[in-house]
């Protein structure tokens, strides 16, 4: 209480106040706080237990006045309601604490060129150090080509065509994987329900689908094509059932064979006894699905971690220009799949 008899605010902690209850100099407090090497053990121990006892928190604005550094990193999604944009958030905001930055995220509804760089504009006016860019569409890869910015740029899930650093998963190479183990379990050939056609990702697992089934001399049948959500993979699946001869589905996503099971459940058709299934990207339930569905791993977390990785680098000037990280998918077999049952 005041002399007055009012409340009076309590007084946030400062700098000196923690440097007074650990009884080193401001300057030492500073040291600790900028992680600086220079610093005995027993000292740093003393300041940081002054910070936890007095919840000292640094401000952030005043050091970026001195240091002319924001440690804020900008991120630019799409649709972080599906599920490997979220994650790729999630690993991007791990990787980001650990580095001791802050992250500012902008999503979009739309990745047309003016939406992403009036993005990064607005990401820019906050002071951000460097952006990420999640790009899974065709028109996502266009207008990261276009952007003009003068900061670091990291971008997700591109591709080779752009020339900035980018990280993404061998969607290619998983499908080719998907396929030839169905083939090798004796299917003849194997359907494929895939993404949007606008989709790179979808592009890619489309062609490792194919590629596979010309290389092995097998017939490749039409494509059903989803929106990647388990509605259209039970549509694609309605017609898919109606088809006697089908053995083994390859589906560009999880939710898209979720959606497929359901249809041919229906339809009285046994996965895997009359029809193998596989999906994409391994979400969390596709180990609950009935049966639990045989997919391809993305480590949506480790794209997010390592795009973040390449976007500090980049601050640092020790990224090249056209930096490619691709990360390899695994198979996880579960019980969706068989070798070709009597018929």
């Amino acid at each position: 209480m005041g002399t007055d008899g009012t409340e009076t605010e309590q007084r946030q902690p400062v700098m000196a106040d923690v440097a007074k209850l650990a009884g080193v100099s401001h300057q030492t407090v500073s040291r600790v706080l900028n992680g600086a090497p220079h610093v005995r053990p027993d000292t740093r121990d003393r300041v940081l237990a002054a910070i936890r006892e007095l919840d000292y928190r640094p401000n952030s604005a005043a050091r970026a006045l001195v240091t002319r550094r924001s440690q804020t990193l900008g991120v630019v999604s799409f649709d972080s309601t599906l599920y490997g944009p979220a994650a790729m958030l999630e690993g991007i905001e791990q990787a980001a604490r650990s580095a001791g930055y802050f992250v500012s995220v902008t999503s979009l509804r739309s990745l047309d060129g003016r939406s992403v760089q009036e993005a990064v504009d607005r990401l820019r006016d906050q002071g951000v150090e460097g952006v990420v860019v999640i790009a899974p569409q065709t028109s996502a890869v266009s207008a990261v080509a276009r952007l003009s910015t003068s900061v670091p740029l990291v971008a997700v899930g591109s591709g080779d065509q752009i020339q900035v650093p980018m990280v993404s998963v061998g969607n290619l190479s998983g499908a080719e994987a998907a396929t030839r183990h169905l083939l090798d379990l004796g299917h003849r050939t194997v359907h494929h329900v895939a993404g949007p056609a606008n989709w790179l990702e979808s592009r890619d697992r489309e062609e490792g689908w194919r590629r596979t089934l010309e290389a092995a001399g097998a017939v490749v049948p039409h494509v059903e094509r989803g929106d990647w959500s388990a509605r259209s993979g039970y549509q694609a699946g309605l017609r898919i059932a109606e088809l006697r001869d089908v053995t083994a589905v390859f589906c560009a996503n999880d939710h898209m064979a979720l959606g497929l099971l359901r249809a041919l459940h229906e339809a009285g058709r046994s996965v895997p006894g009359d029809i193998s299934v596989v999906g994409f990207d391994d979400i969390p339930e596709a180990a609950y699905f009935s049966p639990p569905l045989t997919t391809v791993r993305q480590d949506f977390g480790e794209l997010g971690r390592r795009a973040l990785e390449l976007l500090v680098e980049g601050l640092e000037g020790t990224t090249r220009s056209r930096a490619h990280v691709q990360i390899s998918p695994e198979m996880v077999l579960r019980r969706s799949v068989g070798p070709v049952g009597r018929r």
